[in-house]
């Protein structure tokens, strides 16, 4: 397996899992408001979500760029540099 192959192939792994995270945050979170258990902690895991997509965000920016400039395409790591591949 080729160097930018296996970086592209790890991007693909980081993103579906750090797009799953605060998705599971957020359904914990959800879960323990509607059981009423804790409140305090049902909204910490909702903050928590929205800081783990935010800097999920930041993190893919630079996996990208470094997954580019792995494959030699030091133009396209600018491109995307605002990530959408989480919603807020």
């Amino acid at each position: 397996m080729n160097t930018g192959n296996a970086a592209r192939e790890l991007l693909g792994e980081i993103t579906a899992l750090l797009n799953q995270f605060p998705k599971t945050l957020e359904r914990l979170a959800a879960e323990i408001e509607v059981s009423e258990k804790d409140p305090e902690l049902a909204g910490k895991l909702a903050k928590g979500a929205d800081a783990m997509r935010d800097s999920g965000n930041i993190y893919l920016s630079w996996a990208r760029h470094y997954t580019a400039l792995s494959e030699g395409t030091f133009d396209a790591a600018d491109d995307e540099d605002e990530s959408e591949d989480f919603t807020v």
